[in-house]
């Protein structure tokens, strides 16, 4: 079954198919670096790398790009505010940008570009631009001409004149045209600025991802361009204008766009007292699988409420799943790959329809039903040691294209492994003396710590709540 997408430009799903074969080259919006990294940010983070993973997983050599907006008018700002070079703003944002990507456990780019590392060709695409004619100075700034390109708006299905009335100019404009947008804007006295043929000053934000895109995948047109719903317009489209006015080619083939994440019904915001960074949820919870089951649950297209009650609700999905892997684990430890001549057929077909619910536009919500179908599967097969095993192993490849990995996570007790083996033994020798009072109050004293036991007929196996 081949994979399809849902292409935003032409608002239907598409059969996917590259433009060179089995290589995707797949470019999204990254973070601008002059705050902490948001939990909508950690979504849009591990949205495209369930993508990208998905897209290895069924054969695909994948290019993946991923920017960094290093200089940006919020960037100035924070650091006027803050009383701080802006330099030492971004390095410190983006050494945590960094460090939550390594908390998440959610890869690098194959290339990560900065945008003040690439400005030399930003001001060549800029000057093409101008020599085309689809350009234009005006008192040190740059910029495009939208009427220039007519099929502007066709990514937000909005026409040239319907924009117009929702436009007005301000007196100080420089622009020929209300709707024309800066390709490179003069920078004030005290900000950072580069040297170029119209003065001093930087690029404008839409310039740095048309540019480092094509530069960074080595083409004109790329298979996917992805980012959120929120930046169809006017970044992504102004994206598309700039790029297909310079190459006369098709920008992205397929463009794809994720809902948006608010917090208890509310957008998030510093001044509602509802912002929570990647930071502040693993202080919390320690556990990156838990935000990562929880974004699973909703196809990525959608918008998603974040509340305590739902993370409350994933947690004992998880632990639903480590249950079974824990008694996996104990009735047939290493849990070798199953060859597929020995993988019962219930077994199978949960694999394939696995796979059929991600080749259809990525629908995670149907594959995290597989997940728990398994489960319940191999609970029913419990003593059946060959189903266990396989059911095991497909959960392993399922984790791993889902992105999630199983963490050992220790309470704030930090009881140590062996003193909950040693207590176990404690209480095995009690039940032995039928000393059963001793026994309960083992049990009930490593639940305190955070430790659930549960006895099967040979042994007793233990695991960390969550």
């Amino acid at each position: 079954m081949p994979i399809s997408i849902y292409n935003s430009l032409t608002r239907k799903k598409e059969e996917f198919i590259p433009l060179s074969g089995p290589q995707v080259k797949m470019y999204t919006c990254g973070v601008t670096v002059y705050d902490d990294s948001h939990i909508g940010h950690a979504r849009s983070l591990f949205i495209f790398d369930i993508i990208r993973r998905y897209l290895k997983y069924r054969g695909f050599d994948v290019k993946f790009v991923r920017n960094i907006t290093d200089i940006d008018d919020k960037i100035i700002n924070r650091a006027n505010e803050l009383k701080v070079p802006w330099q030492e703003l971004i390095k410190k944002y983006i050494d945590r940008y960094y460090g939550d990507l390594e908390n998440l456990r959610i890869q690098k780019g194959d290339f990560e570009p900065r945008a003040t590392e690439n400005i030399p060709d930003m001001i060549k695409y800029i000057q093409a631009l101008v020599d085309k004619g689809y350009a234009y100075a005006a008192g040190g700034d740059v910029y495009f001409n939208v009427r220039k390109f007519p099929s502007y708006g066709k990514l937000s299905g909005q026409s040239i004149d319907q924009m117009e009335t929702a436009v007005r100019i301000g007196l100080s404009e420089l622009k020929h045209d209300p709707l024309d947008f800066a390709l490179w804007k003069k920078s004030k006295e005290g900000e950072p600025s580069w040297d170029s043929p119209w003065g001093r000053g930087r690029p404008g934000w839409h310039m740095e991802c048309s540019v480092m895109s094509q530069k960074f995948l080595k083409t004109e047109t790329l298979d996917i361009h992805a980012g959120g719903r929120d930046l169809i317009f006017p970044h992504h489209e102004n994206e598309i204008a700039q790029a297909e006015a310079l190459t006369g080619k098709q920008f992205a083939k397929y463009w794809i766009h994720h809902g948006l994440l608010t917090i208890n019904g509310q957008k998030m915001s510093k001044s509602l007292g509802n912002f929570v960074t990647i930071s502040d949820f693993m202080a919390k919870y320690k556990n990156s699988d838990l935000l990562k089951l929880f974004f699973l649950s909703a196809h990525y297209a959608h918008p998603m409420d974040y509340n305590d009650a739902k993370i409350e609700e994933t947690k004992q999905a998880l632990q639903r799943i480590s249950i079974f892997m824990d008694k996996a684990k104990a009735a047939k430890p290493g849990l070798a790959t199953v060859s597929s001549k020995d993988i019962p057929d219930e077994i199978a077909q949960l694999k394939d329809k696995f796979i059929s619910s991600l080749d259809d536009d990525f629908n995670t919500p149907e594959a995290l039903a597989c997940v728990f179908e398994l489960v319940n599967l191999a609970n029913k097969n419990i003593e059946r040691a060959n189903f266990v095993t396989s059911a095991a192993s497909l959960l392993k490849e399922m984790f791993k294209v889902l992105g999630i990995k199983f963490e050992t996570v220790k309470t704030a007790t930090g009881i140590s492994d062996d003193e909950i083996k040693s207590r176990i033994q404690d209480r095995v020798q009690a039940k032995k003396s039928k000393d059963y009072v001793l026994a309960d109050q083992i049990r009930k004293g490593l639940e305190e710590a955070g430790v659930i036991l549960e006895d099967t007929k040979d042994s007793t196996t233990w695991r960390r709540k969550l």
